[in-house]
């Protein structure tokens, strides 16, 4: 793990350490090390005394929104506290800029099984993806208007469609070639939305902390939103079947259908109304995400040797 360099990120570590002295006195607190994987902001480890925190930072010369609006993912796991969602612990914050929050760094392990390369045994393919079902399931089951969340516009699937037709527009062309297509036919029929949920916006095991067949924290709120539950639920299915991932995934023995894992987020078994259609979004969803990762790739802008795996000859 690399030490914490860089223009301003000695400010930060800086207060981050003085913050953590307060709070656990008398214990040494070290260094702030680069914690690898982070995707939202920037990502460290710390310890105090004998306690492990993660911090999370927004880069110095960025403004504090999207992914770098730190402060929103602290207001969330700070909601979901007692609510019998696992989340870390935020234990400090700061809206300095660059604003930071630290939280406990919850042991376990991120395995995606249709993406990753593993060896976890069926079994524990199977209860871990039963596990993380239960609590998106929990999740969208918590009352909206008894968490303590800023308030902002719900997300309905009209409203939704639109965003994701801006994103996938916004890819060229030769990358998108059935995307019209797609998106004409979901807006022939959007369906009526219905009451709004806390929505994660990636749930899924890779976004998630196991320790043996349990998932022990869920990570990674930066695109929380109080939104349509199925918007939620449909994407998480998309990593319940590799063939969503042509050139990259692979089976994992012991991963549950898409009919099971619905029938066990419902509780009852039946299926949400309109699902098929939020199956089709979430895949144009994914077709917009991978060709603008590939586009990247290829302007050498971000080097990605996944990219390499895709089919790109076949369009996404």
């Amino acid at each position: 793990m690399l030490t914490a360099t860089g223009a301003g990120v000695p400010d930060v570590a800086g207060r981050v350490r003085a913050r953590l002295g307060e709070l656990h006195p008398g214990a040494e607190v070290g260094e702030l090390a680069v914690l690898p994987g982070g995707r939202s902001g920037l990502t460290y480890q710390v310890r105090a005394g004998s306690r492990a925190f993660v911090v999370k930072a927004v880069p110095t010369a960025e403004r504090p929104v999207g992914r770098n609006d730190v402060l929103r993912q602290a207001d969330v796991l700070r909601a979901l506290a007692g609510t019998g969602i696992p989340v870390p612990e935020v234990v400090a914050s700061s809206a300095e800029h660059p604003a930071w929050f630290a939280m406990t760094l919850v042991p376990g392990e991120s395995v995606e099984p249709v993406l990753d390369r593993h060896d976890l045994p069926p079994g524990a393919v199977r209860a871990r993806m039963l596990a993380i079902t239960a609590v998106l399931s929990r999740l969208h089951g918590l009352r909206l208007d008894r968490l303590t969340l800023p308030v902002q516009p719900a997300l309905d699937p009209a409203g939704e469609l639109a965003r994701w037709r801006r994103t996938l527009r916004a890819v060229p062309a030769e990358l998108r070639p059935l995307g019209e297509d797609l998106l004409a036919l979901l807006a022939k029929d959007v369906p009526d939305g219905v009451a709004p949920v806390l929505t994660h916006g990636d749930l899924r095991l890779g976004n998630a902390l196991c320790t043996g067949r349990e998932v022990a924290a869920v990570i990674d709120w930066e695109i929380w939103a109080a939104g349509d539950p199925r918007i939620d639920l449909a994407w998480f299915l998309l990593f319940a079947d590799p063939a969503n991932f042509p050139g990259v995934g692979r089976p994992a023995a012991g991963l549950p259908g898409e009919a099971e894992l619905v029938a066990a987020y419902a509780g009852d078994g039946a299926e949400p109304p309109d699902l098929r259609w939020f199956r089709a979004l979430a895949r144009l969803k994914m077709a917009a995400i991978m060709g603008h990762n590939i586009r990247r790739h290829r302007e050498g802008r971000h080097h990605d040797p996944v990219q390499e795996r895709l089919p790109l000859d076949d369009g996404i």
